[in-house]
């Protein structure tokens, strides 16, 4: 399975020139000022000490920006792993897009192409394969988990995110996606300030609820691109370099077991064994529980040993 996409090459799309600097510019902001704002708490913390207000914010926000990626943008949206409702729908699309990792549209379609040319030429962001060339060591790490983003254009939605288009309610999340980015901001301040009545909490509640969350979770989640597909172990044969990376995982929600999730893309569960950390999983679970989503997938146990004899 390869999340939606089964071309033998990657197909050919072009942007201009202005639009390709735009690209990168933002792309820049999302991976820089967020690291500026971490830099500026952590100094802050050293001064005056951390408090209720800095690890609520950033545990929260963590929490449903982290989830809103992983539950919705990646099993849901990328992967259809488990069916919900329209409204759920756009929650998930909301709280995904407040993690300002890109508009939802651009963000499946990246990913569903990485699926479709996992570590080969027209993967957007391998270690190994930079603009359909074989690359290795830090360089293949730069580029997989930052550098691609500002060297292509992955608008190509027509071929792989078709299946979202004529959604009008998530095309109208795609289009406002910089609204959400800041209601990510805006939530954690104004919740800050008014549970403390100071300016200075509000302060600490973008900092630590937008800034820092913003850093972690988005270096975090490119880590499953660069790191996991370097470093790891693997139980099934998926003909990739996608690897299980535990430390990634934990921080990721479960998204660090790239090679079980590569091996099986539309399991709602990544974790396949019960000591594999997973939360988005257990999330999942938790939600079919409340009947908030249903008809969740899982691989069979012959399916499974079928891949890990392979291996």
């Amino acid at each position: 399975m390869n999340g939606g996409a089964s071309s033998a090459t990657a197909p050919a799309y072009a942007i201009s020139a202005g639009a390709l600097r735009l690209q990168r510019r933002l792309a820049l902001l999302v991976v820089i000022v967020p690291i500026l704002g971490t830099v500026v708490a952590i100094a802050l913390a050293f001064r005056h000490g951390i408090g209720a207000v800095e690890i609520g914010s950033f545990a929260v926000m963590y929490l449903l920006t982290m989830g809103g990626v992983t539950v919705g943008l990646h099993r849901y949206f990328a992967h259809k792993c488990f069916e919900t409702s329209a409204a759920m729908r756009l929650v998930l699309a909301a709280l995904g897009s407040m993690a300002a990792q890109g508009p939802i549209l651009s963000w499946v379609t990246v990913h569903r192409k990485h699926h479709a040319f996992s570590d080969r030429p027209g993967d957007p962001h391998s270690p190994h394969i930079e603009n359909g060339k074989p690359v290795g060591g830090l360089r293949g790490l730069w580029h997989s988990h930052i550098g691609w983003m500002l060297s292509e254009d992955f608008t190509d939605w027509v071929n792989f995110a078709r299946d979202l288009m004529p959604d009008r309610r998530i095309f109208w999340i795609h289009r406002t996606y910089f609204l959400w980015v800041i209601l990510g901001l805006a939530l954690p301040t104004a919740a800050a300030g008014l549970l403390t009545h100071s300016w200075a909490g509000a302060g600490l509640g973008f900092l630590w609820g937008g800034m820092v969350r913003c850093c972690v979770v988005n270096q975090s989640s490119w880590c499953v691109g660069s790191v996991c597909h370097y470093f790891g172990s693997k139980r099934f044969e998926t003909h990739d370099h996608s690897a299980n990376n535990y430390i990634v995982a934990v921080l990721t929600f479960g998204e660090g077991l790239q090679n079980n999730h590569h091996a099986f893309p539309s399991a709602a569960r990544h974790g396949m064994l019960w000591w594999e950390p997973d939360f988005s999983g257990t999330l999942i679970a938790l939600l079919s529980r409340l009947g908030l989503v249903w008809n969740t997938y899982h691989p069979t146990n012959e399916a499974m040993a079928k891949l890990r004899t392979a291996a």
